[in-house]
């Protein structure tokens, strides 16, 4: 058998020989249902290989320790259920991204999330790899939503930054550091995207250069008269 194979079965049925991505997809259909019924902390590489009819070998293969697992597990169901949106505008598009990452968040693959964010304050090699997952996956989308704009003529070239991609998603975690609830109103969405990311967008655009004209300051009413009459 090839090393990156494996004889799948499935209750009494016949055994099936799996490979490549095949064998990956149930590995993390397995490690995905651990995290949803287990949560992190009962989540093992023992389980997941029970679950997907494989061995541990063909798991450490892929990933080299269970936080690499969880992290990829999760990212497997948020890409899932999260696809970049594109309504044909950026003001839609922005709006939709964020209403399904505030409907993901309070969601049970959300409660996940949060599992694995509280379980890295005791594992450094899961924070360190929830930190690059982090601004992979939604990096990716806001740049996509960018490009297209940049596409359609909606923002100038200059707006393409992943420092302006990072934006909305930034004020959004602070909305729920600061109100500690999974949810965020409606309101407070369409305000980051209104009020301070598409504001963001444009004002990227260069902007020529204004001279600068001294002009005499316009004297207060009754400069100079009767002081009793200011």
């Amino acid at each position: 058998m090839a090393a990156d194979e494996d004889l799948g079965r499935r209750g009494d049925g016949p055994a099936t020989r799996r490979r490549g991505e095949a064998l990956e997809q149930a590995i993390l259909e397995a490690a995905a249902a651990e995290l949803r019924e287990s949560g992190y902390a009962g989540m093992t590489m023992d389980k997941v290989a029970r679950r997907a009819a494989t061995n541990k070998n063909a798991i450490y293969r892929r990933w080299r320790h269970r936080a690499a697992l969880g992290v990829a597990a999760y990212r497997h169901l948020a890409r899932s259920r999260t696809p970049t949106p594109d309504t044909g505008s950026l003001r839609g598009d922005a709006l939709e991204l964020l209403r399904r990452t505030n409907a993901t968040w309070s969601s049970p693959e959300g409660a996940i999330l949060r599992d694995l964010l509280a379980a890295s304050s005791d594992d450094p090699q899961l924070l360190t790899l929830l930190r690059e997952q982090a601004g992979d996956a939604m990096g990716t989308a806001w740049l996509t939503l960018l490009s297209r704009a940049v596409a359609r003529a909606e923002a100038p070239p200059e707006a393409l930054h992943p420092r302006v991609a990072a934006l909305p998603m930034t004020l959004l975690r602070g909305e729920y550091a600061l109100r500690g609830l999974p949810s965020v109103p409606d309101a407070v969405l369409t305000e980051i995207v209104d009020e301070v990311f598409l504001p963001l967008v444009r004002g990227r655009s260069p902007q020529a250069p204004q001279t600068l004209t001294s002009a005499a300051p316009t004297p207060p009413p009754n400069a100079g008269g009767d002081p009793l009459r200011a």
